[in-house]
């Protein structure tokens, strides 16, 4: 234990320890015993920007995070603060030691510390290698909050890391297709529906997004036959605050709204059919769809000629039928007038499910080489999708008008 030290000897320990090269962490927190603070725990550690180290500070508050980057010759300022704060305790950590810094009610200043048995590794955050996602962990963010996703302080709970990934990975998808539309030069609010919404995560994020932290303005309404589903994402929608945000419990292709992007995120069997059609419809500028699963084809498609290896086995037959399914699918949306491309949405170990047809419309429909090729693959597999009749007799007359 050391003597009980002023300001000025404390301040100097302080720097002494996050400027040595063998520091790695030190939390500031407890009940404050200073200044009025907005602040309830601040984190340092040491970073390295641009090949320099520096030490950042992560300053937690009842709502919101905010982080700042100082180097080792300009932390005097922010150490002073944190003492004129004058949290309860300060523990620093170094690759060879332990260090405590109580301060007791009545100002006392106590300091111990304890050797390592093992020296730690070193660790520093290399910034350059941090991965760049639209909702970064370690931040605080209300809607992750309200959602279950993360606590308060932006930490990702472990049961949530699949969903954590999986918003994350739609929101990269949504930005990117947006940047080949027009969508962000509205005069107006983009227009967004959500068909077969379910709980809402993706939901909640694409709105969160392009909002508050895009500041593109959005009005996204989420439909769903579930009225559970549904009564719980308007809790939600309401515990956010959020302004046009909307849910609906109705069937998909019923809801009277012209959508500039329609998402049909796991929306099961021919629900995604029916999505797909509200989009075309609605003259979508934009469509992101995710199918889930797929029972249609896999019932009707028959194990004959060369495929009859393949197709005898039944998760054979059922993955096939998934790949022709999304096949007929993404050539549909081609004659109806969309450039459109099958993208991975997420990992296997996240879900399953992760195919994407992203279309975004431009150019003409009808265009011979996709209505030959639609043509062609019916009669290959003998069969008829469901999305020809979500599709209507305006999409029949196209394939129609295109002869074998």
């Amino acid at each position: 234990m050391q003597k009980n030290p002023t300001r000025d000897e404390l301040l100097q320990f302080i720097r002494d320890a996050v400027t040595d090269p063998e520091f790695s962490r030190a939390t500031f927190a407890g009940a404050a015993r200073g200044a009025a603070a907005e602040w309830v725990r601040v984190v340092a550690r040491p970073v390295e920007l641009r090949g320099e180290r520096h030490v950042q500070f992560a300053y937690y508050g009842a709502k919101k995070v905010v982080t700042k980057n100082f180097a080792p010759d300009q932390i005097d300022e922010p150490l002073t603060e944190l003492l004129l704060i004058g949290f309860a305790g300060v523990h620093i950590s170094t690759r060879t030691e332990e260090i405590d810094v109580r301060t007791s009610r009545k100002g006392k200043v106590l300091i111990g510390r304890r050797t390592m048995g093992e020296p730690r590794a070193a660790e520093i955050t290399t910034h350059n290698r941090v991965k760049d996602v639209p909702l970064p962990e370690g931040r605080a963010d209300h809607l992750l909050e309200v959602m279950g996703v993360a606590n308060a302080e932006g930490v990702v709970r472990p049961t949530m890391r699949a969903k954590f990934t999986q918003i994350n990975e739609f929101l990269k998808q949504l930005t990117h297709a947006l940047d080949d539309t027009d969508l962000t030069k509205l005069n107006r609010e983009i227009e967004i529906l959500d068909c077969g919404c379910g709980s809402s995560y993706l939901t909640l994020a694409a709105h969160h997004y392009l909002n508050d932290v895009l500041h593109v303005p959005a009005r996204v309404l989420g439909v769903d036959v579930n009225d559970e589903v549904i009564r719980k994402s308007m809790d939600r929608a309401d515990r956010l605050g959020a302004v046009g945000l909307n849910f609906e419990c109705r069937r998909i292709g019923t809801a009277d709204v012209r959508a500039d992007i329609v998402l049909a995120l796991h929306a099961c069997d021919t629900a995604t059919d029916d999505a797909l059609a509200q989009a075309v419809r609605s003259e979508a500028k934009l469509l992101l769809s995710v199918p889930c699963c797929h029972h249609d084809l896999n019932k009707v498609i028959r194990a004959e000629g060369v495929l009859r290896p393949v197709l005898r086995h039944g998760i054979m037959l059922q993955r096939t039928a998934d790949l022709v399914t999304d096949a007929f699918r993404a050539l549909a949306l081609r004659i109806m007038g969309y450039r459109t491309d099958v993208v991975e949405f997420v990992a296997t170990e996240h879900t399953p499910r992760n195919l994407m047809i992203r279309a975004v419309r431009g150019g003409g429909a009808g265009r011979a080489e996709a209505t030959a090729e639609y043509q062609e693959m019916k009669r290959f597999w003998g069969v008829t999708p469901y999305i020809e009749k979500a599709l209507g007799e305006p999409f029949q007359q196209l394939v129609k008008a295109t002869p074998l």
